[in-house]
């Protein structure tokens, strides 16, 4: 069963969609005609509008104002790329960090009777595909348009990265894991990740530099045919039922925070290269 079935799991830097065939389709790089009096004249969009519509759209991804978009514009795929690559990324992210940390140290209050708990995402969040999307890239060192533009995510290929076990750690991500660890909190994953990929997955982790979780949680065939989010509800369902808090949840996708039963708090780090539904 091909992952794209129970994911919008799609490319984000591959560009149009297949069906963007239309000249109908709104883009605005085709926003070139007004009407003056009574005849029409063209104009063209200054770089300043074009990159100030691509920012927006990305906020508004992370804001979740944006939902289950198969690919991001065409003309916002450089735009993308580029911040996916950039010190702003970084930044963001370590900020998003920053604040759990501080939540963690300043905010928690905690029994310590081996029920406090915390939970991570793994793709994007301990570990990042970004190799993996430059690699299926025409211009690797940029970053920037795709081999594959206007196709979905070919899980064929996501899976055989996945199985490669090459993925990094997000630097960030793993000195507050070990934070965590340190507090006597039990850290438990929940991936979207199917089952057959679990011996890989342990490998990468383990091989950056995590360890000590107390569960790894897949993709079962039943949760293969669930919503992302309804599968990871149940999981953090079944969590509290055996006893644990959940202090926080961090992921880089809003199917990792949505449904009941919510964690305390939840840290969202960015990623406007997919959406995970």
């Amino acid at each position: 069963m091909q992952m794209g079935r129970d994911l919008c799991f799609c490319l984000a830097i591959t560009g149009l969609c297949i069906g963007l065939a239309s000249g109908d389709q709104w883009n605005i790089l085709n926003l070139a005609k007004t009407h003056v009096g009574g005849g029409r004249s063209t104009t063209t969009p200054t770089t300043a509008s074009l990159r100030n519509y691509c920012e927006s759209w990305r906020i508004n991804v992370e804001l979740n104002n944006i939902r289950a978009f198969d690919v991001v514009p065409e003309e916002c795929i450089d735009h993308i790329g580029k911040y996916m690559t950039s010190s702003q990324y970084k930044a963001d992210s370590e900020r998003a960090i920053e604040e759990s940390a501080l939540y963690l140290s300043s905010f928690c209050t905690f029994v310590g009777d081996g029920k406090d708990a915390w939970i991570f995402d793994v793709d994007d969040t301990l570990l990042s595909n970004l190799p993996y999307f430059k690699k299926h890239t025409t211009l690797v060192e940029e970053f920037t348009t795709s081999e594959i533009l206007g196709e979905k995510l070919n899980a064929t290929t996501f899976e055989g990265w996945m199985r490669e076990r090459k993925a990094p750690a997000l630097e960030h991500t793993l000195n507050l894991y070990h934070e965590i660890r340190g507090k006597g909190l039990k850290i438990f994953l929940i991936s979207s990740r199917k089952e057959p990929l679990r011996d890989a997955t342990v490998d990468n982790l383990i091989k950056v530099g995590y360890h000590g979780w107390k569960g790894l949680i897949l993709r079962d065939l039943e949760a293969e045919y669930q919503e992302v989010q309804s599968y990871k509800a149940k999981a953090r369902k079944q969590l509290v039922e055996e006893g644990y808090r959940i202090w926080g949840i961090i992921g880089d996708q809003w199917s990792s925070f949505d449904g009941f039963p919510a964690a305390k708090r939840t840290f969202k780090l960015p990623n406007s290269m997919y959406y995970v539904s």
